[in-house]
Parts: C-alpha cells; structure tokens; sequence
C-alpha cells in the first residue's frame, strides 16, 4: 500500500511538471509567434505602439514597438500615453451611468430636458439618453466637417453638437436602428456637465480614472498635449507624415474621441470594470449587456449595450471562424488606432494602441485561434 502511495504520488508529480512545462512552453510559443508578427508590422525608428493580453492577472503578453513621438525619437512603451480615439466613449457612458447611480439623472430622460434649445421640441422629446448612447437616436449628423474643416480643428463638444439641434427629421425612429454617431457622444460629454455642475473632463478623473488608479490618463479640452505623449502618423508617399492636432478636423472634439491613456493604465481600466471599482456591480454587469428595444427594425440585431459591443468573434460586422462572445470597443482617429477586448469566457482581456495607422487585432486573433487560447 506505501508502495502504491509513492507510485501514484510520482505520477501525479511527473504530470504536473509535465503540464507546467507545457503550459510554459506554450506561452513561450504565443510570445514569439507574437513578437515575429509584430516585428512585419513596426520598425525601430517607425511610429509603433503597444500591446497587452492577459489572462486573469497573469500576462500572456506585453510588449511596446517603434517610436512615440518621431521628432524627439521617444519610445513608444507601455506607459507611454496615446489618443483612444472612440474608446473615448466609454468612459462617456460610464460618466452616464455612473450619474444615473447617483440619481442624478435617468437614461430614459429626453434630450429636451438637457437642450431646451432644440428646434424640434418633439424630436427632442422622443429622443431618450439610452438611444444616444446606443446610437439608436435617429439624429442626423448635420455638421458639414468637409466643407468648414478649418472650422472642424478648432470645434469643441458643444460646436460638434450644436448642429444636430436643428434637425428637423430624424433618418429613423429612435430606437428601431442602429446609426453611429461621434457628435452623439459630444452631446453625452454635455449632459455630464449639465447635470454634475463641473466640467466633464473633471469629473471622469474624480469618478472613474481616481478610483481606478489611472494616474497618467487624461482628457482634452481644446489645448493639445504636446510632452511626453504619442503623436499619431500617417504613411503619405512612403514617408510618415503627422495626422493629429491640428492635421485632423474634429480631433479637439473631446466626448467622441479625447481621452488619452496608455496601456498601464488600461490594464487598470480593465480591472476597475472587473471589480466594479467605479461604480456598483450591478451597473457594470448592465453596462456589458446589449440593449434590445421592442421595436427593432434594423437588418442586423442590435449589437451595443450602451457602453460596448458584445458579439459573437472578434468584430460586430465580419464573421470569423471563432465562436467566442466579445465584449470590445475600437478606437480610430488621426493617425491613432486602439482596441479593447474582453473575452470572458476565457476570462482573456486584450488592449493594444498604436500611433502608426495600422489596426492589429487580425494577428492577434488569428495567433489566439491557431493556438487555442481561444475557440
């Protein structure tokens, strides 16, 4: 019986370090399959960007490529604080959210009671914060950025709105389809200093980046960051030239695209919305589930909770072979690209920024499927 102990005791040894070594091994094959994709895509002296995937709270991955700033030759890591691009809206809704746990305000208020100055009062009136947040609202984006783009580079979140006041129809009834809208979440970014009496900037750092310990994520408004951030490039005639401020028309607009963060911080980000550090469990469970009004017309079925995109695979409008449900928000704007996934299934998060034009998320998933870090 001793006998049979010590064998059974050897094998369950011998099957550990077995799993240990393959699980390790495995991991050492993810990063270097990783890193000889990401060696085609950035160069050295190249705009770049960062890269994070983790399971639970071990690191799968973390790496930083290329150049943040091509004028100072400043590395791009993963402190270095870039543009979120539409990421940006999430904290926007969590703002909502978090204001509506306050009792401040509802998500079933209409425009009108924030923008009395709407010239249809009844389009107004019809129009409920939950259907701008999940781009339901049927509002026309009215602002005619091509033709007034030197206006554009200056405008702020009210200038960006203001035009949308003066719709007189709407392309669809609130709630029936699904119509993205950056000037929407410019409005939003309005009724969190309408309703919290300070200006939207603020209270995103007191309410969601303080007690999520994001220390080096900030939010525009109006003035450029211009040290000790990345600047955001685009390839022109096979040299990169900078796209950003000043370049990109609507960029200083700040509720659809202005918070700047890096990828610590977002790794933060990512655990505050894991362990409801902003705001109760039960806000952020709903702020993960799509929103499915009655009367919904559109072709596709709705796809947006309101703060995110939930779906099956890794994009909401291209089929791919893997069967995960995702929940993600990507980021484009300027020469800025980022991306934000979470897979709970595999209890996997990804967060990547880059600041050369280029969206990675195809390699990444593409890696995770052939080695079955996802299904």
């Amino acid at each position: 019986m001793h006998l049979d102990f010590k064998l059974i005791s050897g094998f369950f040894l011998t099957f550990s370090l077995y799993f240990m070594g393959y699980a390790q091994s495995r991991d050492e094959l993810l990063k270097s399959k990783l890193d000889s994709a990401f060696s085609e895509l950035f160069k050295a002296d190249e705009p770049g960007g960062a890269v994070l995937i983790q399971q639970g709270n071990k690191v799968l991955y973390e790496n930083s490529f290329g150049l943040a700033d091509l004028k100072t030759k400043d590395k791009f890591t993963s402190k270095t604080v870039s543009n979120l691009g539409s990421i940006s809206k999430t904290f926007v809704s969590y703002g909502i959210l978090v204001l509506q746990n306050q009792h401040q305000l509802s998500t079933d208020d209409n425009l009108l009671k924030f923008f009395p100055d709407f010239k249809n009062k009844d389009i107004a009136t019809k129009i409920k914060l939950r259907h701008v947040l999940t781009h339901s609202s049927g509002l026309p984006d009215l602002r005619n950025v091509d033709k007034d783009s030197i206006f554009y580079l200056t405008a702020k979140d009210e200038e960006n709105f203001k035009p949308l006041k003066f719709a007189d129809s709407l392309a669809f009834e609130p709630g029936t389809q699904f119509e993205y809208s950056n000037p929407a979440y410019n409005g939003l970014a309005m009724v969190i200093e309408k309703t919290s009496g300070m200006k939207w900037q603020r209270f995103i750092r007191d309410y969601i980046f303080k007690p999520s310990g994001m220390k080096n994520s900030r939010i525009t408004d109006g003035s450029f960051p211009d040290k000790n951030v990345a600047h955001g490039y685009i390839l022109k005639d096979k040299r990169y030239q900078e796209y950003d401020y000043g370049e990109y028309p609507t960029f200083t607009a700040a509720g659809n695209g202005g918070v700047w963060s890096s990828i610590e911080d977002l790794k933060k980000y990512m655990t505050a919305i894991s362990q409801c550090r902003f705001t109760d469990c039960s806000v952020i469970e709903a702020s993960k589930k799509v929103y499915n009004p009655s009367g919904w017309k559109d072709k596709k079925p709705a796809y947006h909770t309101g703060t995110w995109f939930v779906h099956q695979g890794f994009y909401a409008d291209t089929k791919t072979e893997e069967t995960v449900n995702v929940i993600e928000h990507a980021g484009d704007q300027g020469g800025f690209k980022s991306h934000l996934i979470m897979i709970p299934e595999k209890n996997i998060s990804i967060v990547w920024l880059t600041n050369n034009n280029k969206f990675i998320t195809g390699h990444i998933r593409r890696i995770l499927l052939q080695m079955k870090y996802i299904d």
